[in-house]
């Protein structure tokens, strides 16, 4: 599919996914949350795709927020549906199967921080900025953000972010347990890529036994979780890629995982 707010780019079996509006610092408008669903089951779908990193174009924005003037005249049954809309594609990425990395290159605020939220891994660079300022415009958050961040890091900050409406640095967003790595700009790229291409060379089933089991397990209780660990160990067991790697650990060479 052609994109009009995307650049999709491929290499190493890792797919990237550019949010493309750098004249709106890369706001979500409902178009472009469109096309990143679609995007996201592209990459879902195709075998050739083993990791995806999602950043934004230019030097100023990951994702600025949502697009304000799109957002300004919906009405309560709209602003139903756009949240909705924004919370099923965060949920689609969450759940994607495959490891998704955050680069956040600039601003994450409003829908960008929720974005970056969704992902399973967060490489932020030292100038990146993070907040929830839906307050100051009389919202609340409407893409997950009360509730990952309540998850992330704890009810303090879920409040303190969210009612306050303050924009934090990245420093302080690690501290939180927000951003996952934090490197200096220059080597932002590099470094998200050089992870990437590591996790891309690992067995897939077993990069979503550890989503899985680390997602769905921890929204319940340590039994349920422990029990969604042993089925994804047991069933690791049926992969070719597990007889790979335990064969190649004991002939001492590197393994070559084939995703099955």
């Amino acid at each position: 599919m052609a994109f009009q707010n995307l650049v999709i780019e491929q290499k190493d079996r890792v797919r990237t996914i550019t949010l493309n509006r750098p004249d709106k610092l890369n706001a979500l408008n409902y178009a472009t949350i469109g096309e990143l669903h679609t995007a996201f089951d592209e990459a879902a779908r195709d075998d050739a795709v083993n990791v995806v990193i999602l950043t934004g174009a230019g030097p100023k924005a990951f994702v600025a927020g949502a697009d304000i003037s799109e957002m300004s005249g919906l009405s309560p049954v709209q602003a139903r549906d756009f949240s909705r809309h924004g919370q099923k594609l965060m949920s689609k990425i969450e759940q994607l199967g495959k490891p998704v990395i955050a680069m956040v290159n600039g601003f994450a605020l409003g829908g960008g921080m929720e974005l970056a939220m969704a992902c399973h891994l967060r490489f932020a660079s030292e100038n990146a900025k993070f907040g929830q300022p839906e307050v100051n415009l009389g919202l609340i958050p409407g893409f997950g953000g009360t509730q990952r961040i309540l998850r992330l890091a704890g009810r303090g900050p879920a409040l303190e972010l969210c009612l306050g409406g303050q924009t934090i640095d990245a420093a302080r967003a690690y501290a939180l347990n927000l951003v996952t790595r934090i490197f200096p700009a220059d080597q932002l790229l590099l470094e998200t890529e050089k992870f990437a291409v590591h996790l891309a060379s690992l067995a897939p089933q077993a990069l979503r036994g550890v989503i899985d089991a680390i997602h769905l397990g921890g929204e319940a209780g340590l039994d349920v979780g422990l029990d969604y660990e042993t089925q994804g160990f047991a069933i690791a067991f049926s992969t070719d890629d597990m007889k790979e790697g335990t064969g190649a650990f004991l002939e001492k060479r590197k393994p070559q995982f084939v995703g099955r």
